[in-house]
């Protein structure tokens, strides 16, 4: 179930930024509203921190899986996956108002033209007359519970999962074990290091056209390589691609 809400958080992200960036970029379609750049920026950063616990849930099914196999049905019980897969989203967009709400009241006097193609923090903070300095350091705190706690519970969990797969006496066990955390450890690398080069380096520490390549690989390639990384898992599709690839 958790693996369905990441992929709704993928679909999100990207709907959330493309159709206003394709409009840009090949309708020439280049303003945005004021309300539709916070609720942008609202949703983007919503869906963002509710993949964070996403991640940090699928890792605790991997962990009950390999280190709890025999009370893993009796733990991820239905209501139990219900709730784990709804908590996050309430959460996120609930906790998230304290980092839109500040961002909504900065005063852009000057120039109004983001360069950027969405609407993000960085940006908005390099158009705002206001002093941003508060603001930048607020979100920063509040970011370190929101990634750095689902970061470290990952990172907790695969270190019990390791210990248990060191121990597992045949190769196929342990085989079947590294597969089965593969796919989920390289979503979790991709997605953790475009988030922290993107907001837990400060502003000052790089520059625009860098966070707009970041940037690109977070709202476009990441979600793009994940249904990849899962789908090769699936047997189905592997045996068609390999007939694919014999008919060829």
């Amino acid at each position: 179930m958790a693996s369905c809400h990441l992929s709704l958080s993928d679909l999100l992200i990207s709907t959330n930024i493309l159709p206003n960036m394709l409009g840009t970029f090949l309708l020439g379609k280049e303003i945005i509203t004021y309300c539709g750049c916070m609720t942008q920026f609202y949703f983007f950063s919503g869906t963002t921190v509710a993949e964070c616990f996403l991640l940090s849930i699928m890792s605790y099914d991997r962990y009950l899986a390999i280190c709890n196999p025999l009370r893993y049905s009796s733990i991820m019980n239905m209501m139990f996956c219900v709730n784990l897969s709804v908590c996050p989203w309430l959460f996120s967009f609930t906790f998230n108002l304290l980092a839109v709400l500040p961002v909504s009241e900065f005063d852009f006097c000057a120039d109004n033209i983001i360069d950027h193609f969405y609407c993000d923090l960085f940006p908005l903070q390099k158009l705002s007359c206001s002093d941003t300095s508060f603001v930048e350091l607020e979100i920063f705190v509040f970011s370190l519970p929101i990634f750095i706690l689902p970061c470290g519970f990952i990172i907790l969990t695969y270190a019990y999962i390791l210990h248990t797969t060191f121990k597992i006496p045949s190769t196929a066990g342990k085989q079947k074990a590294f597969s089965t955390c593969s796919s989920h450890l390289l979503v979790v690398g991709t997605f953790y290091g475009t988030l922290i080069a993107k907001y837990m380096i400060p502003s000052k520490g790089h520059s625009l056209l860098m966070n707009k390549i970041v940037s690109l690989l977070h709202t476009v390639f990441t979600p793009l390589f994940n249904p990849i990384i899962y789908s090769l898992r699936n047997q189905d599709i592997r045996t068609a691609l390999q007939k694919l690839s014999q008919i060829q």
